[in-house]
């Protein structure tokens, strides 16, 4: 993430998915995901200890990981395209000097979470909440993964993996936006108070991407909760589009709803922040170093 030089568009994607792919592939960060997912559908409230222990009593222990394939394959692509689009887009908006302003980065940001929107989060997301949201019924009728997508395809088309594509863009674009934003602002402080040349460790990248996270979960929850409501398996006859999801959660459970799931996905943005930008600037650290070798 050095803003003094561009990073090779196919080192950036290579670093980016593993990273992408190591966050969700996390024994501990996944169910927090399915506990946020499950906390925003329609029906009574239910706290996240109550999720845990209705989905351990009615599924086992693996029921707190459905749907978790399709983050996994999603998240490794999201994250490419994300690191991908935003190097590109900093290198673009960089002054003479190579440095991105704050504002710049804003941009640059908000760019990279339209583009993995469009070509990663949306249809990757689709699928998992529907699997998520299957998952919970007394007679599921996907079995897992690839039946699923098949299903989903063959009964909706093409569009039924990209329902809720303007909430995922208004919700990627925010978070991208924030989440790079923040970090990028922090790193350079902390940078600024180093030794120069001096590579952050692994334990001040993962906390400065750790405050990343819990700044993007407040900032963007609310299109976070309308996003899984337009993907779920209800959506098709319960709203018209994004904005009459967003009426109706507000006229129907209050404003207050568009912060449910909160807790968990706090847990793991905050997680997936530190693991994220960890992995990310340690392997492009590895690239770097075989190229001077």
């Amino acid at each position: 993430m050095a803003s003094g030089k561009k990073e090779k568009p196919l080192h950036s994607l290579f670093a980016g998915s593993t990273a992408g792919a190591v966050e969700a592939n996390s024994f501990v960060n996944y169910p927090f995901d399915y506990i946020k997912t499950r906390a925003q559908f329609e029906g009574k409230r239910e706290s996240p200890i109550a999720i845990v222990k209705d989905t351990i009593k009615t599924k086992g222990i693996s029921g707190l990981y459905s749907g978790c394939m399709a983050l996994v394959v999603g998240n490794a692509a999201k994250a490419g395209v994300r690191f991908l689009t935003y190097d590109h887009f900093k290198h673009l908006l960089a002054d003479d000097k190579g440095k991105v302003t704050a504002p710049r980065s804003l941009v640059a940001g908000l760019g990279a979470g339209m583009a993995e929107a469009i070509f990663a989060v949306t249809p990757s997301e689709t699928i998992k909440t529907k699997l998520i949201d299957d998952a919970k019924r007394s007679n599921p009728q996907y079995r897992g993964l690839i039946h699923g997508t098949t299903q989903i395809i063959k009964n909706e088309g093409i569009t039924g993996i990209y329902r809720g594509l303007f909430p995922v863009m208004m919700r990627q674009g925010a978070n991208s936006a924030v989440r790079f934003t923040t970090y990028s602002s922090i790193k350079a402080f902390v940078q600024g108070n180093a030794r120069p040349g001096q590579q952050l460790p692994a334990s001040i990248t993962f906390g400065i991407g750790a405050v990343a996270g819990l700044v993007t979960t407040y900032v963007t929850m609310p299109l976070d909760v309308i996003k899984t409501r337009m993907q779920s398996l209800e959506a098709r006859t319960k709203y018209k589009n994004s904005f009459h999801c967003a009426y109706k959660t507000y006229t129907e459970d209050g404003l207050l709803r568009f912060w449910a799931g909160t807790t968990p996905r706090l847990a793991r943005l905050i997680l997936s922040g530190g693991i994220t930008f960890s992995v990310y600037e340690n392997v492009m650290a590895l690239i770097a170093e075989k190229k001077e070798d």
